[in-house]
């Protein structure tokens, strides 16, 4: 078995420091020279396959510069790379755990080696700012080092514990699904893009991989470590593509064995629907895993640090604008301090920085078109819903770059039934909501239907087991930001309408793609 050390995540980068605001620049500056416009084709079974039309990435915060492009699969290509990783499927489930093993240890080597790269990429493709692409990074290299450590204890005929019985052996083994497909967002194109297929691989799957449109290049930058480090073509077959077109095709497919989609409610739910119906041909009932965002809340209580409370509340509101699935986007207040807390909340937001994820502003553009027109709806009727305290703009520009820039926006007295309280908007738009009491809080943030994460800021024991038992959420934090769980320290994945909780990062995720066979020899 392989023998490496203990995982560690990886240490985050101190932009305090002078010289790393420097090699970050320099970063910028040879991904500009070297990567920017770069074209990345598919891989099929291991070949390098173009297309006649093509996805183009534009850079948010500069809608008028193309950062590259990628292939746009077709519904041909996908079933020609679905039945190549099903050959491919054939040698690879035959690997030793630990051979597997090595290959995401390599392609953590090389992506350690190449860390500032790929957050330089993301800073231009998908507007992240220095330390948020560098978490994100780091993110990646814990799922890989994680995943193969957590891959040993699958290892083998009997890794699962059976009781002893006389006169024979027992004994559980643990058997690759497949082939499945991964489709993954473009909020954490880096870090979730290859969580989700280093995961299926590394327990003997084969796997499909179908990136965000808007994030490609970081896709395909991901996509040829994972190849450089060793993976037998066909194992992973990156698959650009439109989601209704080959992801549609993909997921209702009778030889699709699983699939992997982090993503919006809508699409999620529609996967599992037609995920569920048996096709022609079909022998196996299709596994499902699903991360579909939330509604996350995040209470203040009269007994709280509030100094804490509001550095928490910026920290979960606004970092990458409020694009992620576990950002505050609900602030509950009790009403004993509710004042104070809006208070120092909006002049703390007040302070952030609007400008370019190359520029490391605090507040960089939203990822496409669709996201701002949508996000624009909603500050359209915060003034009937609430008060707006700070913000409530989407100017598409900024310092003279067009963009799809919004303002970081607070608006108080939001009823806890307001569509700006219940509805996923997926923007720095937050809804303060006043709550009466304590218990009212809590009632207030388990109103949802979500269940991804949610926080407690409060100095009083009894409520914050009450909160331990009762706060439906996935993922719960105490007297800090809702934000940034770490692989294998906070696994990661919500229940409700937020997903199926299959905790991403954590010790039991390989399972979710392997199957168990009970062997008995009577002696």
């Amino acid at each position: 078995m392989l023998k490496i050390q203990d995982y560690r995540p990886q240490p985050f980068i101190d932009f305090t420091q002078p010289e790393n605001v420097q090699a970050y620049e320099a970063a910028l500056k040879k991904v500009r020279a070297e990567l920017l416009g770069k074209h990345y084709p598919m891989v099929i079974d291991g070949e390098r396959v173009d297309t006649e039309e093509k996805l183009t990435s534009l850079n948010p915060c500069d809608t008028s510069e193309v950062v590259g492009t990628t292939a746009r699969a077709t519904i041909q290509d996908a079933e020609r790379a679905l039945q190549g990783a099903w050959k491919a499927f054939e040698t690879w489930k035959t690997w030793e755990m630990d051979a597997r093993a090595r290959i995401l240890l390599k392609a953590a080597a090389i992506l350690k080696r190449r860390h500032l790269e790929a957050c330089a990429l993301m800073s231009i493709e998908v507007g992240k700012n220095y330390a948020e692409a560098d978490v994100e990074v780091a993110e990646a290299i814990d799922f890989l080092e994680y995943y193969a450590r957590s891959a040993m204890k699958y290892s083998g005929f009997g890794s699962s514990e059976t009781t002893w019985f006389e006169g024979e052996e027992n004994g559980l083994m643990s058997l690759p699904l497949g082939v499945g497909v991964s489709i993954s967002p473009w909020n954490f194109p880096c870090a979730i893009f290859l969580g989700m297929l280093a995961a299926p691989i590394v327990v003997g799957n084969c796997v499909i991989a179908k990136p965000a449109e808007d994030a490609g290049l970081i896709a395909g930058f991901i996509a040829d470590i994972m190849y450089e480090a060793g993976l037998p073509a066909g194992v992973l077959q990156f698959l650009p593509g439109v989601g209704k077109d080959v992801g549609e095709y993909l997921t209702t497919h009778a030889r699709t064995r699983f699939i992997t989609f982090t993503g919006s409610r809508a699409v999620g739910l529609h996967i599992n629907e037609v995920a569920a119906r048996v096709q022609p041909g079909q022998k196996w009932i299709k596994k499902v895993v699903l991360e579909l965002g939330g509604k996350d809340g995040m209470i203040v209580d009269e007994t709280a640090d509030l100094d804490v409370a509001i550095t928490a509340a910026v920290q979960g509101a606004f970092g990458f604008n409020g694009q992620k699935c576990s950002a505050m986007s609900r602030l509950i207040v009790v009403d004993a301090v509710y004042d104070d807390v809006v208070n120092g909340f909006v002049e703390r937001a007040g302070k952030l920085k609007m400008g370019t994820g190359e520029e490391n502003a605090n507040v960089t553009a939203v990822v496409n078109g669709m996201s701002f027109d949508k996000i624009k709806g909603y500050l359209e009727i915060a003034p009937q819903e609430g008060k707006v305290l700070l913000g409530g703009e989407a100017p598409g520009e900024c310092n003279g770059k067009q963009g799809y820039y919004v303002q970081a926006t607070i608006v108080g007295d939001v009823k806890r039934d307001a569509r700006l309280a219940q509805e996923e908007i997926f923007g720095p738009v937050i809804s303060v909501i006043r709550a009466k009491d304590w218990a009212d809080a809590l009632a207030i943030a388990n109103s949802t239907e979500y269940g991804l994460t949610g926080g407690v800021c409060s100095r009083d024991r009894d409520r914050l087991e009450q909160a331990r038992r009762e706060f439906e959420v996935g993922n719960l934090y105490f007297n800090r930001k809702i934000t940034g769980a770490i692989v294998g320290v906070q696994p990661f994945g919500g229940y409700n309408m937020s997903g199926t909780d299959s905790k991403a990062g954590g010790p039991d995720y390989l399972a979710n793609f392997m199957q168990l066979k009970t062997v008995t020899e009577r002696w």
